[in-house]
């Protein structure tokens, strides 16, 4: 383990395994996982050869300049419920860079954007008995591939100079300790500070979902966190997209 790691300090209730290298950190923890490991296990790499997002899209950065973990939970919340982790998750994440003087809003359902530019994914993924949360944040990298240099961006190019990775973990740790409980009782109040961040809210916007197809204007998000969806045939409620980009 480099020194910079060496010394993270985790909040309360997580504890750290540094990989240098790995496949993928979700797979790794979903294998801690299956093997009785219990809430809180993050393992981090500085390099993945195979990581991945939403619908088994590649995630790539360069080792060194991105921030990729994944995270253990174990909620105590009934399973069809898990799938609000996603929006706690990303709210998590927006809170936390909040700190380091970042405005990141969370594109529904689990991106977010800095100036409608991605600076970080979302993979949560569940098991029978646990829910792996795993996040890649663009920290210090300063030069997109041509096909993502309109569209990515990292807290390097927003800040000028990037903050230390152990120092945005540990915040993203703290934000999601809190929103973690909150798919329950408290989703209300988990709601109330995702609409404020919500990337998409009055943007037209075109959706894939499953074999369909749908345009129309963002009105919001749902009381059960689901997008809200205007066209001419009302207001849909969406829970499930295969991909979503505004549109002109």
């Amino acid at each position: 383990m480099n020194d910079k790691w060496q010394k993270a300090e985790l909040p309360d209730g997580f504890r750290f395994d540094f990989r240098e290298v790995t496949g993928s950190t979700n797979d790794d923890v979903r294998e801690a996982a299956r093997g009785g490991a219990s809430a809180g296990l993050v393992v981090v790499a500085e390099r993945q050869d195979a990581g991945r997002g939403r619908r088994g899209a590649a995630w790539v950065c360069p080792a060194g300049e991105g921030l990729a973990f994944s995270v253990l939970l174990r909620p105590s919340e009934k399973k069809e419920l898990w799938p609000r982790l996603s929006l706690a998750a990303g709210l998590a994440v927006s809170e936390a860079l909040d700190r380091f003087r970042v405005f990141a809003e969370v594109k529904w359902p689990n991106d977010l954007w800095i100036g409608g530019r991605k600076v970080c994914g979302i993979l949560v993924e569940a098991g029978e008995d646990f829910v792996v949360v795993g996040v890649g944040i663009n920290v210090g990298v300063r030069e997109f591939p041509a096909a993502l240099e309109d569209s990515a961006t990292s807290l390097a190019i927003e800040r000028g100079v990037p903050p230390a990775r152990a120092a945005v973990l540990a915040a993203v740790l703290e934000r999601l300790q809190v929103w973690e409980p909150c798919i329950g009782g408290r989703f209300d109040e988990l709601l109330r500070n995702l609409r404020e961040r919500c990337a998409l809210t009055g943007k037209r916007v075109r959706m894939i979902c499953a074999d369909r197809v749908l345009t129309g204007e963002m009105a919001g998000i749902g009381d059960g966190g689901e997008l809200l969806l205007r066209d001419e045939s009302g207001v849909r409620k969406i829970v499930q997209a295969d991909e979503v980009r505004v549109v002109c």
